[in-house]
């Protein structure tokens, strides 16, 4: 989104978190007068088990133990340990001594381990990795253990509890063919009784695909019909709810919501939560990995006055967020932000949509993915839009002016312009457009999305807003073109938009300088920090307690830090480091931590005070 000043919003989160629970058994009572048991305080007793602050208090053997260079990826954040992987005799070790508390029934060493390997044996384990507690072995790997990616190991220390001991790690590697054993994200967890794993960070439910009809009414502004969802459980852990978010329901009220969902089949809908805008549903039964289930419910929607990214500008309606989609669980837990009108709290995985929108024939309904229109009853058109790995749907309806083109890369343009845009304005923004996508796929990869479509209005208060293949704007050359710039940064390249808005709206306005021939030279003419507290890398929960703040910083002060990280690089390194990123994280997810680790390997200059001075933290 490009915004305008507006109405401070004020803004809480929820965030739900899932444990699972293992019961030990108890220890028998001693004899002679009964004393009062130690008391267990549940702690996490390894430090910096995610290498993120630095070595300490680990011991290694060697600087190159804990790392972020390239070779290998953390787990989560960017650093890590990778002990061996020469390919020749070798031994790396990694510890810290740790002290478990006494009192505590259960501790639970847990870790995340991924094995590379270049020896061909199924059957000889040449080369090892140890983990051990004080000169107690723990546990044993070997080549034999290779796997694509991370494993998660979690191993009962309970009996080392009252303890002080050294938590070590040693890598043993032979004289041919290397074995890399990469560690990240080590914890030993104690508590009185249930212990809860590690977090899983998978993101999940996993590749949704959405199929929704709806029928509208004369004006467009009132849609019924009905939505499913297939899913995937992606996580090593149970799924045994999805959330559903119903965003735009933040535009009415709990007694009067735009978003209506009924007749849920496939699970048992729960209460909605979050300002009604997230609704449990609880499944039949856990879906363990790799299950898959469909749920699906009727569905209305009733567009507001007003010129939003979900409201009605007199005969022509915009409904973006209008469709429930998947809230995401991770690391965190279940997101379940608020709604923020001061920027975007939208968070989604790639999705496949198919969507069916029955509606008058003086209505054209622009929408996401490549559109088909067949004739439906009398007088009405059948518009099906289908889009392949986007993270939202959206579309609109009115009696637009169309006028149509083609960029020099072949991307056709469609620009959809409500009543008092004049044909000159009209034919201005399909240029942008038609110029816009071309620049930045050149710079980040080729726009995959079928065919674009900008609606524009000049009486959007909110400056312009993207969504995948479909943008709201108003006429303005670097409004249009930082939109389309969002495909990339948001759409293919996704992140949390609510924890990291930065990653969105810096790298667009950083990518619509690039694209309008513009260096950043200016950039900190007129800094000023209002406090300690406000960084580039706050969420939006900052920014909502702080909202004429928001524009200035993370637009402002964002892309002005990229332009300086590009001067530190160098324009051919920023310009691959970038092209790099994207196409490492298409359709993924982007995070701040992976892309200072990025950064960090595509340059031998320490970036640490670099993050410090530009206020970037993750």
């Amino acid at each position: 989104m490009r915004p305008t000043p507006h109405k401070a919003l004020g803004a809480g989160a929820l965030t739900v978190a899932a444990v699972a629970a293992l019961v030990l058994p108890g220890t028998p009572a001693a004899a002679g007068p009964a004393t009062a048991p130690a008391a267990c305080t549940p702690a996490q007793v390894v430090t910096n088990g995610g290498f993120e602050n630095g070595t300490s208090p680990w011991t290694a053997s060697s600087s190159t133990v804990i790392t972020s260079r390239s070779g290998q990826t953390a787990h989560s954040g960017g650093s890590y340990a990778w002990l061996d992987g020469a390919g020749t005799t070798r031994t790396d070790t990694l510890s810290q001594s740790v002290t478990i508390p006494s009192g505590c029934a259960a501790a639970t060493l847990t870790f995340w381990l991924h094995t590379d390997t270049a020896e061909t044996t199924s059957s000889i384990a040449y080369d090892k990795l140890t983990a051990k507690i004080g000169g107690t072995t723990l546990a044993t790997y070997s080549n034999l253990d290779e796997n694509t990616g991370y494993v998660q190991k979690s191993i009962d220390v309970s009996s080392f509890a009252g303890q002080t001991v050294t938590l070590s790690f040693t890598g043993t590697e032979d004289s041919s063919l290397q074995t890399s054993f990469v560690l990240d994200d080590i914890a030993l967890d104690t508590s009185d009784g249930p212990t809860p794993p590690a977090t899983d960070a998978t993101r999940t439910p996993a590749a949704p695909a959405y199929t929704v009809n709806l029928s509208s009414d004369t004006s467009g502004t009132a849609w019924t019909g009905h939505e499913s969802v297939t899913f995937t459980n992606a996580s090593a852990t149970a799924l045994g709810e999805v959330y559903l978010r119903l965003w735009d329901n933040y535009h009415g009220s709990c007694d009067a919501m735009p978003i209506k969902v009924g007749n849920v089949t496939g699970g048992a809908a729960g209460a909605l939560s979050v300002a009604c805008t997230a609704l449990k549903i609880d499944l039949p039964s856990p879906l363990a990995q790799g299950q898959s289930a469909t749920i699906g419910f009727d569905l209305g929607i009733t567009v507001p006055s007003g010129a939003d990214r979900f409201g009605h500008d007199g005969a022509f309606s915009f409904l973006g967020n209008a469709l429930p989609v998947l809230a995401v669980r991770d690391s965190a837990g279940w997101h379940l932000d608020p709604y923020t009108n001061n920027g975007e709290s939208f968070y989604s995985l790639a999705a496949d949509f198919k969507v069916t929108l029955d509606h008058p024939s003086t209505l054209l309904v622009p929408a996401t993915g490549t559109s088909t229109d067949t004739p439906g009853s009398s007088g009405r058109t059948v518009t099906t839009a289908t889009a392949a790995k986007v993270r939202d749907f959206a579309w609109a309806a009115g009696p637009f002016t169309k006028i149509s083109g083609t960029s020099a890369a072949g991307v056709p343009v469609n620009v959809y312009s409500v009543s008092g845009i004049s044909s000159t304005s009209a034919q201005s923004m399909l240029s942008t457009a038609r110029t816009a996508v071309d620049a930045h796929a050149a710079r980040f990869g080729a726009y995959p999305y079928g065919e674009l479509d900008a609606v524009i209005d000049n009486n959007y208060w909110f400056g312009g807003m993207e969504y995948p293949g479909f943008v709201l704007d108003l006429v303005s050359t670097t409004a249009l073109t930082h939109e389309i710039g969002h495909q990339w940064w948001y759409g293919i390249v996704g992140d949390d938009e609510y924890t990291s808005p930065w990653l969105d709206e810096a790298f667009t306005d950083y990518a619509t300088d690039l694209a309008l021939g513009k260096t950043g030279s200016n950039c900190w003419s007129s800094v000023s920090w209002a406090s300690s507290a406000e960084k580039i890398s706050n969420s939006m929960a900052y920014w909502d307690a702080h909202s004429s703040r928001y524009s200035t910083v993370v637009y402002g002060y964002g892309k002005c830090a990229l332009h300086d990280l590009r001067r530190v690089l160098g324009d051919t390194a920023m310009a691959k480091l970038l092209k790099d990123y994207a196409s490492a994280h298409w359709y993924g997810v982007s995070t701040t931590a992976e892309f200072k680790a990025a950064a960090q390997a595509a340059t031998s200059t320490d970036l640490t005070s670099f993050w410090t001075q530009h206020r970037i933290e993750g």
